[in-house]
């Protein structure tokens, strides 16, 4: 890091960000690969390179795209800024007053502070921009009236904030897009365009990210894959409304060709703020590669797995919702318990249908009391069964949520989260609950820790099925107010203090599947549900893509029965066991019906995945980019690339090459490995026969082959059928 008059250098995992502090306001002279030490020179050969040449009918002072850009700056996009008092002051000029540089002691990253005025409306703006350790850069703002009146005394009447936006600069290089849209059970699908003159613009407005979520913006150089291009991309770390943007105006943003950025999505009238009242934004994350997604991937990862401080191992679950729906009976479920120890499962999750009134999905959610007609002596015999076999136990919430046809909605109907004139329509029989009305809070906060106390819950599946339409805080005569993000912040509050009233206690992220999956939800949960899809040919490209944000341990995946809920197909037990091995491993399916072949395959396999969870939950996932889309080949190597796991996957039948090399990611080229087939997955349907030094690697313990002929070359592998897979396991000698 460097810093002087008028500029900051911030260098981290190779990664620099080059901030100019002598304007108006600060401005981005480079984000991207480590310029290395520049000092006061370096850094004015970067600023005046970067002049811009003035064109014909331009502005007679050069745009600029500041960290808050604003038409005083000449630019026509999305203001880093927007709101009003009463129809007036819409045009803010915001100027830097002081900035601040910290840096930690190992000299990796810092933090630069901005103080900035803007007289206009009269607010105090500070922003906290932050290259982290692992090169994620993280913006912050937050805006406050001032006290006394603006130029025209502006500071009479509330501020109106539509929005505040993290915008950052990208190059003329960065020419394509991708996000990713979806649908329940089918999240993450990733949508590539070019990035052509315009907006391209995503506004989330459900309430949670949806199923559609736009989860990660990435803009790259042509063609960039996983392995390969240069990529910039950004991430909105909240849980409620979102709007993303990546924008490129005809005549360029200043020295730079677009931007890239984007922040919660305020509805109309949410934010008002009096003299002295705040508003601070999610953070947005923002990660740079020249090696590809792998290397967005693996940023993301090690700042996530960074900032767990309870961080423990992944016990392998199994959840009890495709095995008995609503059909809780206590003979049956414990002989389920007795076939998971058996298997070795380390937790078990009463899934939906435990508390009162809940014979289906019509009634019951809010009224969070053990149903005694199902349970009559309580949950205690069941969960004295989970521990008693040795296994935590866990059990499915959906707190924010209410059926009309529970005795909560009819004692308070005024902690619905609808409007005065009437609820409107709603998702799977239920509506929204009002968070953040104070009884309606300290009900959820008693109700549930009086069950973590009762039984000791180690966990809890936190549930939210639907979208949050017309969810608006009814008003009376004053009139109904928007309230996402007051239902937002109250859930983190909540979350948090169940947290500190029971802090062994971990809470899964689970909303309709992988309706509410992102890094805000993580700094209160544990990990996510990732789809409620459990068919393995789409799982794999659900996994896929949710890597390229999360570690693959805080992926929820499951062995689902042969027949998918979901999907109605049929696919063989060993491509389910592959598919739920590479992230957080359980099982959701009614075992007490597995044939003793079954069993004793799913015994080996949770032997396996438990005895590799080091590498599995530890290790830097890789995606070879291979041109046939139907075959997938994605691993996990160790920091030290002695060991990795690598699977080789068919989705389905293609025209592709039968027999070519593929090569191998992420390994060490000046290394030996010894390429052995794990026995715990059982047979896989291959085509024909499998490559001889293959055969030769079953028959003989292992296969070795040069580094360098994995990473480069790359060995031929099996034909393996539509929807089936292959484990392979390399160790360097």
């Amino acid at each position: 890091m460097s810093a002087g008059d008028g500029y900051a250098v911030l260098r981290a995992a190779g990664v620099s960000l080059v901030l100019d502090l002598v304007g108006v306001m600060p401005q981005v002279l480079h984000w991207g690969a480590d310029l290395g030490d520049l000092g006061p020179e370096g850094v004015d050969a970067l600023r005046e390179s970067g002049a811009t040449a003035r064109v014909a009918n331009s502005p007679e002072t050069p745009r600029a795209v500041t960290l808050l850009p604003v038409e005083r700056d000449a630019w026509a996009g999305l203001p880093g800024i927007a709101g009003h008092r009463a129809g007036t002051a819409t045009t803010p000029r915001p100027e830097l007053v002081a900035a601040d540089v910290e840096v930690p002691a190992d000299g990796a990253g810092g933090t630069v502070r901005l103080r900035v005025r803007e007289p206009i409306a009269d607010l105090a703006l500070t922003a906290e921009v932050e290259l982290e350790a692992t090169g994620v850069l993280r913006v912050r703002w937050t805006v406050t009236p001032g006290a006394e009146g603006g130029a025209s005394g502006a500071g009479r009447e509330v501020y109106d904030l539509s929005h505040v936006a993290a915008l950052l600069p990208l190059p003329a290089r960065a020419t394509e897009v991708l996000d990713f849209s979806g649908r329940w059970s089918r999240e993450r699908q990733p949508q590539r365009q070019p990035l052509v003159d315009g907006d391209h613009v995503r506004e989330v407005r459900r309430g949670k990210p949806g199923a559609d979520s736009p989860y990660l913006v990435a803009a790259g150089t042509p063609g960039f894959g996983h392995r390969s291009g240069e990529v910039w991309a950004a991430h909105v770390a909240w849980s409620g409304d979102q709007r993303w943007i990546v924008q490129r105006l005809s005549e360029g943003a200043g020295a730079h060709a677009a931007v890239l950025g984007g922040g919660e999505l305020l509805r109309a009238g949410e934010v008002r703020l009096a003299a002295g009242e705040s508003y601070t934004t999610p953070d947005v994350l923002f990660a740079w590669s020249d090696t590809g997604l792998d290397g967005i991937a693996d940023r993301f990862h090690r700042r996530t797995r960074a900032r767990r401080p309870r961080r423990r191992p992944q016990p392998l679950v199994l959840n009890t919702w495709e095995a008995v729906y609503f059909d809780h009976d206590l003979g049956r479920l414990s002989e389920l318990v007795d076939r998971a120890a058996r298997v070795g499962v380390e937790r078990i999750v009463l899934d939906d249908g435990w508390f009162r009134g809940r014979r289906d999905d019509t009634a019951g959610l809010g009224d969070w009391q053990v149903e005694t007609a199902v349970w009559p002596d309580g949950l205690e015999p069941f969960v004295s069964r989970v521990r008693a076999a040795g296994m935590e136990f866990g059990l499915w919430f959906e707190p924010e949520m209410v059926s009309l046809n529970s005795d909560l909605a009819r004692e308070h109907p005024e902690w619905l989260l609808a409007p005065s004139a009437g609820v409107g329509t709603s998702f799977r029989n239920q509506y929204v609950l009002d968070v953040a009305h104070p009884d309606a809070y300290a009900y959820l906060l008693d109700a549930i820790s009086a069950l973590v106390e009762r039984y000791g819950i180690d966990y809890i599946k936190w549930d939210h099925n639907r979208d949050l339409l017309e969810a608006v805080i009814r008003g009376g005569a004053a009139g109904d107010r928007p309230g996402v993000r007051r239902q937002t912040l109250a859930l983190y509050a909540l979350l948090d203090e169940l947290h500190e009233r029971h802090p062994a206690l971990e809470i899964e992220s689970c909303s309709a599947g992988g309706g509410r999956v992102d890094l805000g939800i993580l700094d209160h949960t544990e990990r996510v549900w990732t789809s409620d899809c459990n068919d393995p040919v789409e799982r794999q490209q659900i996994q896929r893509w949710s890597e390229v944000l999360l570690p693959p341990e805080l992926l929820g995946s499951h062995v689902g029965a042969a027949r998918a809920h979901t999907t109605n197909r049929v696919t063989d037990l060993s491509f389910r066991l592959v598919t739920a091995a590479f992230a957080a491993p359980g099982i959701e399916w009614d075992i007490t019906g597995c044939t003793e072949d079954e069993m004793v395959r799913l015994t080996q396999w949770a032997a396996f995945v438990k005895s590799r969870r080091d590498l599995l939950h530890g290790g830097v996932r890789v995606h070879a980019d291979l041109a046939d889309e139907q075959t997938l080949l994605h691993g996990t190597v160790s920091e030290d690339r002695t060991h990795a796991l690598f699977a080789w996957v068919r989705l389905a039948s293609s025209a592709g090459p039968q027999v070519a090399r593929v090569p191998f990611p992420g390994l060490d080229r000046d290394r030996d490995y010894v390429v052995r087939v794990p026995d715990a997955f059982g047979p896989t349907a291959v085509h024909g026969r499998e490559p001889a030094w293959l055969e030769q690697a079953r028959r003989a313990g292992g296969f070795r082959v040069p580094g360098a002929v994995l990473v480069s070359a790359g060995v031929t592998l099996p034909v393996v059928q539509p929807a089936s897979g292959l484990v392979l396991e390399l160790t360097a000698v």
